[in-house]
């Protein structure tokens, strides 16, 4: 199955989105739900849980984004999650790196989260790599981790690891690609992946112009993940509404902030009480299953789903052409 891109569940009306425009062009999406959004125990988006969000629509390609140790909203070894994800989901992202990014100890948690998942279900697939912005591969590492678990699984085994996460410069901050691309890198990556029979694929693709995710994909990029990029539209949309109502965006701007959710995206000099827009920006997606923003915000724009749904099907329209 050709998946080019892969939407991050910033919402519910993303996942509407996603299955109405399936239907429109007879084109296919994947959708990719970190641990923070949905998760076995609920989640920020739409506060569904992992076999919720499964059970929502049989359209639905899901792969788990970043499943592992030190992913999820509490600290944990990622392991009790990674069974629901098994039971549920279609592919899981195994992603041990953030809390052990040595090359050895990241490797020998990848090859143990596989073993772990197949035990669990025989016919679920993997991605496996992670994004420069939580550990920095070199081409010749990512052959190594490939040899490393084509030496630890049975070929029927490593036949069930189907993409690769590669990386040419993509990072995020701030509502902005902070990664500066290198097109010699995306080859070395995308040679790594064809090598081993791997579709690659590459995170943090928000931000950045489609013609550049087009010439990426002329170079042999087989999919891209996305997923910020998409709350901000539908966060821009509500902005645009309140425009001149200074107490509801005052309310927009106090509901983000007492959440907290802003703080892992911006640097030290950011100052939220001067930059409320840009706080909004960051954070109005995270809270939109919220009861305050529902009550006090959404309930003043009646209708106001439809015209979400239909700028993230335009936005998917631009980024298939």
């Amino acid at each position: 199955m050709d998946l080019k891109f892969f939407i991050g569940p910033m919402s519910k009306n993303v996942v509407d989105s996603i299955i109405e425009f399936q239907k429109l062009s007879s084109k296919k999406v994947g959708v990719i739900p970190s641990r923070r959004q949905i998760d076995y125990l609920g989640g920020y988006s739409n506060n569904w849980t992992t076999d919720q969000i499964s059970k929502y629509s049989d359209d639905l390609i899901i792969m788990r984004d970043h499943g592992g140790p030190g992913q999820g909203a509490e600290e944990d070894d990622g392991y009790l999650s990674l069974e629901h994800d098994c039971k549920y989901f279609d592919y899981i992202h195994i992603d041990p790196w953030k809390k052990y990014p040595s090359f050895n100890k990241g490797s020998k948690w990848t090859l143990e989260m596989i073993k772990f998942c197949l035990s669990k279900n025989s016919n679920i697939k993997f991605e496996v790599g992670t994004e420069e912005a939580i550990r920095r591969f070199e081409p010749k590492e990512l052959d190594e981790l490939l040899n490393f678990l084509k030496l630890n699984l049975s070929k029927d085994e490593f036949l069930q690891i189907k993409y690769l996460v590669i990386q040419s410069g993509t990072s995020l901050s701030s509502n902005q690609n902070t990664g500066n691309f290198d097109l010699k890198r995306l080859n070395k990556m995308v040679n790594v992946a064809r090598k081993n029979n791997l579709k690659s694929k590459e995170h943090n693709g928000d931000y950045i112009p489609e013609k550049l995710i087009k010439l990426k994909m002329s170079n042999g990029l087989d999919s891209i993940n996305i997923a910020p990029e998409f709350g901000l539209i539908e966060t821009q949309i509500y902005l645009d509404q309140i425009n001149d109502r200074k107490d509801l965006f005052e309310r927009y701007w106090e509901i983000c902030y007492q959440s907290k959710k802003w703080v892992k995206w911006v640097d030290k000099d950011f100052e939220p009480i001067k930059q409320k827009e840009s706080l909004i920006k960051i954070c109005g997606h995270y809270v939109l299953s919220n009861n305050d923003f529902n009550n006090d915000i959404k309930s003043e724009f009646e209708g106001i789903d439809q015209l979400i749904k239909t700028n993230i099907i335009n936005k998917l329209t631009s980024l298939h052409q």
